[in-house]
């Protein structure tokens, strides 16, 4: 976990919804000198910062609609931190919640350098980051289909099939593998859904492979180098990391990739590991 401890003259803490932003500006000396529900819009949010933009920092936790905020405050000279939304939820809780008390506990985390932070990816390569993403979404949706199809064998202590699923003309047997007229129609619906997901699938990785390697032809090349990694793979871990320099130390990268437990002790007795969980957060690195 990372915290920004760097000081500001004004710090500003944004409870950040679809349609609307609750502002919380803070001085130097911790009092609050705007505290206000208004629109989700540049237009809105400029006319409420407009007075301490000299030395302002901005924070915002971590959920869907971030991207607007973070160009903002890139296109006005602002300083901005996203904030880790896992490790917000473990650091600021309270009895009572809602946008207004929420917004100043982000504010005040942020000034006293107790706002854990994520890393803000770049404008220019978040739709092609996000198109790969989405493509993990349909391949595992495909997979899962595969996987029913196997198991409704099982399920009618039928013999494995022999072939392989991922090939369209192997899965031509399976249109009459079943003798029950609805099981066989339920068999059917998945592999037409199968059928249209490789078309998508294969459009889409074309386009990615024809259009994605242009931001870093060299390390694609370095990538798919190493055994195992593929047109896909490499443009997937090329998207994700980004820039690897944003790791100090290679602790820091493998700690990213959820490959190291932490251990939970206290008072010299260990309760357990943790982190493993956390793993949901790099959905297009395929490391689970």
């Amino acid at each position: 976990m990372r915290f920004y401890t760097q000081q500001h003259r004004y710090t500003c803490g944004i409870d950040l919804h679809a349609r609307s932003l609750y502002v919380c500006i803070l001085d130097d000396t911790g009092q609050k000198l705007v505290h206000k529900n208004t629109k989700a819009s540049p237009e809105a949010l400029l006319k409420l910062i407009t007075d301490y933009q000299g030395d302002l920092i901005i924070g915002v936790e971590c959920m869907f609609s971030w991207y607007w905020i973070a160009d903002f405050c890139e296109d006005h000279g602002i300083e901005f931190v996203l904030g880790h939304a896992l490790y917000m939820k473990a650091i600021h809780g309270g009895k009572a919640k809602n946008d207004k008390i929420d917004s100043e506990k982000i504010a005040r985390l942020l000034k006293g350098g107790m706002f854990p932070y994520a890393y803000v990816y770049p404008r220019d390569m978040r739709s092609t980051r996000d198109l790969m993403r989405r493509r993990i979404k349909l391949a595992r949706e495909r997979g899962d289909l595969m996987a029913h199809i196997k198991n409704t064998l099982s399920q009618y202590n039928l013999p494995a099939y022999p072939e392989n699923l991922r090939y369209e003309k192997q899965r031509e047997p399976m249109h009459h593998a079943f003798p029950d007229p609805s099981v066989q129609r339920s068999i059917d619906l998945d592999l037409a859904r199968i059928d249209f997901y490789d078309g998508q699938l294969a459009k889409l990785e074309w386009y990615l492979k024809r259009t994605a390697k242009s931001f870093d032809p060299k390390t694609v090349i370095l990538l798919k180098s190493v055994h195992g990694i593929g047109d896909i793979l490499s443009l997937v871990m090329l998207y994700e990391i980004h820039d690897i320099t944003r790791f100090p130390r290679v602790q820091d990268f493998v700690s990213y990739c959820r490959l190291v437990k932490c251990q939970r002790e206290s008072a010299g007795k260990i309760y357990g590991t943790a982190g493993s969980q956390d793993r949901k957060s790099l959905p297009a690195l395929g490391l689970r």
